[in-house]
């Protein structure tokens, strides 16, 4: 979400909020639609118009919806793309260039990627936390291709060992 502290913090709270309404009261469940929906309330609540000098508040996100009955997913992101390792191999689903809020370049709708399932998949969606990570011995950011290589050489250990190497 834009902003750290209090501004990052509301814009969580109101983005889980028009999210609960979006999904459990209006029972919207493709996941672009989902998106195209929350955009939508973010700048009505926000009253976002575009107009020169106007808060530009938003979020990024990646969103799965899982039918494990069915063995598919539903990904659609903004900003935020997916991962998925299926027999030791990475594949990306890009996320659409636009945020959660308004933006100048919006395009009508963003992308619904539809993913048929294996046993065996494992699949990430994170934030920017991890690439925007700054450390290491020169102190620099961990940037995603660092991410992805870290991801490729830990996909097939358990999830909570994952866990642990991720948070180290």
């Amino acid at each position: 979400c834009t902003g750290h502290g209090v501004p990052g913090a509301f814009m969580s709270m109101l983005g889980v909020s028009l999210l609960n309404e979006i999904v459990n009261k209006h029972n919207v469940i493709q996941a672009n639609q989902v998106l195209n929906e929350l955009r939508n309330e973010v700048k009505r609540t926000l009253k976002q118009t575009g107009k020169e000098g106007e808060a530009k508040d938003g979020m990024d996100m990646a969103l799965a919806l899982i039918d494990q009955k069915n063995m598919k997913m539903q990904f659609a992101g903004a900003y935020n793309p997916l991962y998925l390792f299926r027999d030791g191999k990475l594949h990306q689903y890009k996320a659409d260039r636009m945020p959660i809020g308004i933006y100048i370049k919006e395009k009508n709708s963003f992308t619904n990627h539809e993913i048929d399932l294996k046993p065996g998949d494992s699949f990430y969606i994170f934030s920017d936390g991890y690439q925007d990570q700054f450390g290491g011995d020169d102190g620099g950011k961990f940037k995603t291709k660092r991410l992805k290589d870290l991801l490729t050489q830990i996909h097939d250990k358990p999830m909570e060992e994952q866990r642990g190497i991720l948070d180290r």
